[in-house]
């Protein structure tokens, strides 16, 4: 589980974030929506540490490990940040062992080659081992990294939760893998004690695979809970100022404008 606190942030004087308390529970794909401005990666940032917020406590990870314990944070949580760019001419391979660091000094075990194996499969990047990264196309790229963040987490460990961390996973992707992807995501999910939490756009993704919803708009939550509870014309219009029309098939639900 996951905990954040009256989670509040401001830049010069700018309010970002106000007041946010939410829990995130392990075993739920947890997905945040929200307008472009409304907050919804400087929230992924302050609960992945990445900002210097006023008091850390108001993010509290299960088991008292605290943002600054950066080193034990790395090796049960993984993020995949919006910047996927690499400087560097490095292999496909390469990369996903990048997933690895924290786990070995000086060279990878059997187990980091097999955690790396086993990610580039799992992604159908067989085969794309030896290849350049610069070379993919942007999808390509965008699931090597997924293998990437994934190798970071990819054996459970014992008494211990972990996170799976995604900030608009599905830039790049074509909708066939667009929708492998959220399919792998509810096959993680069901893994022992990890926290997925992510941000989406399409809301009709958002309505298929998400067990929990969060709104959020000029810093603050409008809606949290089901997807049937929160994806309501009320809190659509609200969001987006759009009235959506919202529909039933075969129990899914769908929303076009």
């Amino acid at each position: 589980m996951l905990t954040v606190s009256n989670l509040s942030y401001s830049i010069n004087g700018k309010q970002i974030l106000s007041n946010i308390s939410e829990t995130f529970e392990a075993n739920k794909i947890n997905l945040i929506i929200g307008p472009n401005g409304a907050g919804k990666s400087t929230f992924i940032k302050a609960i992945c540490g990445e900002l210097k917020l006023s008091n850390p406590t108001m993010v509290q990870y299960e088991n008292s490990i605290s943002l600054k314990k950066t080193t034990e944070l790395a090796k049960i949580r993984a993020v995949l940040s919006q910047n996927i760019e690499v400087n560097f001419p490095l292999s496909v391979k390469e990369i996903v062992m990048m997933g690895r660091y924290p786990h070995f000094m000086n060279f990878p075990s059997k187990k980091d080659e097999t955690a790396c194996e086993e990610a580039l499969s799992f992604f159908d990047l067989k085969g794309f081992e030896n290849r350049e990264f610069h070379t993919l196309s942007g999808g390509e790229k965008q699931r090597v990294h997924f293998a990437r963040v994934l190798t970071q987490i990819w054996y459970p460990i014992e008494n211990q939760t972990r996170y799976l961390i995604l900030d608009e996973p599905l830039t790049f992707l074509d909708v066939h893998y667009q929708y492998d992807f959220m399919y792998k995501i509810q096959e993680i999910a069901t893994q022992k004690n990890i926290v997925i939490i992510g941000v989406l756009h399409d809301l009709n993704v958002t309505a298929k695979f998400a067990d929990k919803i969060m709104i959020l708009k000029n810093g603050k939550i409008i809606a949290s809970g089901t997807p049937d509870a929160v994806l309501t014309e009320k809190n659509i219009l609200e969001a987006y100022q759009m009235h959506p029309k919202i529909f039933t098939i075969d129990s899914h639900r769908f929303i076009s404008f």
